[in-house]
């Protein structure tokens, strides 16, 4: 099999279970009718397992990532966030009917400031990414391959980093700060037969995208003038 595309299938594997994880937690939260509504959430070998487009943007600019694989990777990632909220709208499909609020039948898919301040809301993305990319790049070992990434260094530290951010900077904004995340669930939004939806929030959208890439090439940028 085709080394690139093994690489790939990865990260459309790992982003598609990534997001059903994601949306499905919000899903069992918030609609209704679910055994877990109102009950509060806290939020690989083969590729590297990034999972998300500014954590490969991120790489591939501090060097430690070929530039020939960021676009395969993307859409891989993009198509796997996107058919991880398909599967969690056909999980819950009688339960987005049940539930009447469009606002939280959107929020299973993508997120939303808590406060729309359009600049703020930037800032807490590109915060929130800057630290998740950095802190990859500054746990990484000499040991680690070139497609290095949450998979080389392990799982379990950036998943704890993931649960600290959304503690303590996810307030704001819900911290998507991945791309994949929140902009190919929007559209699997936007596309599904969703009974009684809403709009998707487009003006928003941008947020989520830019953010988390800029807070990305930032950290690189930081992590190659103190390491390289």
């Amino acid at each position: 099999m085709n080394e690139v595309f093994l690489k790939c299938l990865f990260e459309f594997i790992g982003t598609a279970v990534l997001v059903l994880f994601g949306d499905g937690v919000v899903a069992s939260n918030v609609l209704k009718k679910s055994k877990g509504e109102n009950g509060g959430f806290i939020a690989g070998p083969y590729s590297g397992a990034h999972l998300n487009p500014a954590v490969t943007l991120g790489l591939a600019a501090a060097g430690t990532f070929s530039w020939a694989l960021v676009v395969p990777y993307i859409v891989a990632q993009m198509l796997g966030g996107f058919v991880g909220a398909v599967l969690v709208y056909a999980f819950y499909k009688d339960h987005y009917d049940a539930t009447d609020d469009p606002a939280l039948k959107l929020a299973t898919f993508c997120t939303a400031p808590a406060i729309r301040n359009y600049g703020r809301n930037l800032f807490s993305e590109v915060l929130g990414t800057f630290v998740l990319v950095f802190v990859i790049l500054a746990l990484a070992t000499e040991g680690n391959t070139p497609e290095m990434g949450m998979g080389a260094m392990g799982a379990f530290p950036v998943s704890m980093l993931i649960v600290a951010l959304g503690m303590s900077l996810g307030g704001t904004t819900g911290y998507a700060i991945n791309p994949a995340r929140d902009l190919s669930p929007r559209v699997a939004h936007a596309l599904l037969p969703i009974k009684g939806k809403g709009p998707n929030d487009w003006a928003y959208s941008w947020v989520p995208v830019a953010g988390p890439v800029a807070g990305g090439l930032l950290a690189a940028g930081l992590y190659c003038l103190i390491f390289c």
